[in-house]
């Protein structure tokens, strides 16, 4: 399968002063936590793109950049969700394809608005360790965090 059948897609491992990583919890799906991330959009700059991401997902996009993860992360998504998504995203992709960017959050908590944009990502959110991300996260998008584990962690706590 070649790369054109995944999305373009910029995620963000935002880590506050503590060292900690921002997790969501999808409003769509109870129980599935996920860092913020989205779409490319055609022609968008990657740092563009994860700045208005996080903007649109958590109400702020008050943050640094870190670090670009080298290589972009494939993953594919179940079949008994991509009927779904392929609507959502417009496009009969079978995964999304993710350049990762290491992010310092420098806003206060109080900054954070999971309902600033008109179609909300998250029902909650929490600050917590890099490698708890695993406990949380759908079982499709493990190997994914395993990479970013290990990418990131010199900035974690």
């Amino acid at each position: 399968m070649t790369k054109t059948l995944y999305r373009p897609c910029v995620g963000i491992a935002l880590f506050n002063n503590e060292g900690k990583v921002f997790v969501g919890e999808r409003i769509d799906t109870a129980g599935a936590w996920q860092m913020p991330q989205g779409g490319i959009d055609p022609d968008e700059d990657l740092e563009i793109a994860a700045f208005r991401e996080l903007k649109e997902e958590i109400g702020t996009n008050n943050a640094t950049l870190l670090k670009i993860h080298n290589e972009t992360i494939c993953y594919e998504t179940p079949l008994e969700i991509r009927d779904h998504l392929q609507k959502v995203w417009g496009k009969p992709y079978i995964g999304q394809e993710q350049t990762w960017i290491a992010m310092r959050f420098t806003g206060d908590d109080s900054d954070i608005a999971l309902d600033a944009d008109e179609y909300p990502e998250f029902s909650q959110w929490q600050w917590i360790d890099l490698d708890k991300t695993l406990e949380l996260i759908v079982p499709f998008k493990r190997k994914t965090y395993e990479i970013l584990i290990e990418a990131f962690k010199e900035f974690s706590a």
